[in-house]
């Protein structure tokens, strides 16, 4: 058999379950580590239950994929998770989801272990969302999910530092209501409300213009010149707060590329 057949044939084997995104849909890619609450509590023993090393550690990785080569327009981290939002014309790799999926994994997981000094290992699924409405409720919901997930951790690290065992903290957890779970925290001398924002709600990061001194050889005269950069919002609000920054920001953001579209 020539090359050529050869590589037709086996090529099928690879390509037969190809799924694309369809035209039309927004993309949100979502990163979740691999087991790396051993990885950062007992191999590395970051501080529990955050940690702001940690925390930079998953911005430069975000900011590292919004520079990958994939026009990302909004990235959003908690945790050990990242969530990020193409462009709604964003066609590379033909939208192929194995290719995104493969590696948007794999930029992540070299990037973190190049910062971390360790191998750090994510997955990578896609969501395909019909309209605006959509990417403002998968934001919305990963943002409660942050708030829900930081007041558990504090609850079970607080009763770890009382001497617990893993599986007391979680029994002693269970059923609690959330006025319970603060009220933990109080008797431990933490107010929920007063801890720092990015913990509870996580980081957005977008792309944002600004203006930069410069110099005009030519003209021997100085000049102002628009640049972009990526913006780490650790002040995010929550909940309708949260659902109306996002649907303004891409509102702005589909309205500033339409514009631009249509008068090329």
């Amino acid at each position: 058999m020539k090359f050529d057949e050869l590589d037709t044939r086996m090529r099928v084997f690879e390509t037969a379950h190809d799924h694309c995104v369809l035209p039309g849909l927004y993309v949100v890619a979502r990163l979740d580590g691999r087991s790396f609450t051993r990885l950062t509590k007992e191999v590395h023993k970051f501080k529990a239950p955050f940690d702001e090393k940690f925390r930079d550690m998953m911005l430069d990785t975000v900011e590292h994929l919004m520079n990958c080569g994939i026009d990302i327009i909004y990235g959003y981290t908690q945790s050990d998770e990242i969530s990020l939002l193409f462009a709604n014309y964003e066609d590379t790799f033909s939208r192929k989801e194995r290719k995104l999926n493969s590696v948007l994994a794999g930029e992540a997981s070299a990037k973190l272990s190049l910062l971390l000094g360790d191998i750090a290992c994510f997955d990578c699924r896609i969501s395909q969302l019909p309209n605006i409405t959509e990417v403002v409720n998968y934001f919305r919901w990963r943002n409660e999910d942050a708030n829900r997930n930081a007041l558990n951790a504090h609850c079970y690290w607080s009763l770890r530092g009382d001497g617990k065992t893993a599986r007391q903290a979680t029994s002693m957890m269970s059923g609690l209501s959330i006025a319970d779970k603060n009220e933990l925290l109080f008797q431990h001398g933490i107010n929920f409300n007063d801890l720092p924002k990015w913990q509870k709600r996580g980081t957005g990061l977008y792309w944002e213009e600004y203006e930069k001194d410069g110099f005009n050889p030519q003209t021997e005269q100085s000049v102002k010149t628009i640049r972009r950069r990526i913006k780490r919002d650790l002040e995010l609000p929550m909940k309708e707060e949260y659902s109306q920054f996002i649907h303004t920001f891409l509102s702005s953001i589909y309205s500033q590329r339409n514009s631009a579209l249509t008068s090329v």
